[in-house]
């Protein structure tokens, strides 16, 4: 005898495929995860640059973590949108991190950073550069004056800067590196970082959202 169902089949499963394809997009679903991928500060921090969205990241030059981030922070600045500042703050959290926070604001300050800052990467994890004379001696190579650098390792100015660095990483309660923070709300704890920032940064330009 003819089994009735099974000429139904055909027409059940066409019906549920549409349901199910739209269950699986349903754009009312958050591609990431509040408390997973990220998470919400309690208290937010004013961020720095009015009218545009802050992207931080709060790095340390030997941290193998940090320096294996790196090429996705360069692949996403490719890309990133105009109304997004990102900000690069090395946070000294031990005594032995304080000489590669001491370089990058005296980088910053000689207007060499952006010329210098991959390359003092690879060279704190191949060779192991760890005081003043280890990055006078690498900043020369680079066509740095030593004395101009040193001066600028050791001024006012970079002293402030790293203790602000520090400061705010204890207002986000960063307790290590990499640490990505989207506008002084969220803090990004994915695998896929910048996706998450990404994502993050369509919310805070979503109709009814607040930035800043």
């Amino acid at each position: 005898m003819p089994n009735p169902f099974r000429r139904l089949l055909p027409i059940i499963l066409a019906c549920a495929l549409p349901l199910a394809v739209a269950h699986a997009a349903d754009p009312a679903t958050p591609p990431f995860e509040e408390g997973k991928d990220y998470v919400r500060l309690s208290t937010p921090v004013p961020t720095d640059t009015p009218g545009k969205i802050e992207v931080i990241e709060m790095f340390w030059y030997g941290c193998p973590h940090c320096f294996e981030l790196e090429p996705s922070v360069r692949e996403w600045l490719k890309h990133k949108p105009d109304n997004v500042a990102f900000v690069r703050i090395p946070v000294a959290f031990g005594a032995n991190w304080e000489p590669g926070a001491r370089a990058y604001y005296a980088a910053e300050a000689l207007g060499v950073l952006d010329r210098i800052h991959e390359p003092l990467f690879e060279a704190m994890h191949q060779h192991k550069l760890k005081d003043e004379d280890d990055l006078a001696a690498f900043f020369a190579e680079y066509g740095v004056d030593q004395d101009a650098f040193r001066k600028a390792y050791s001024s006012f100015q970079t002293e402030t800067q790293l203790r602000r660095g520090n400061q705010l990483a204890q207002r986000y309660g960063v307790q290590g590196v990499p640490a990505v923070i989207v506008n002084g709300k969220y803090d990004v704890r994915s695998p896929r970082m910048f996706e998450v920032v990404d994502f993050l940064i369509s919310q805070e330009v979503a109709p009814g959202s607040k930035s800043g």
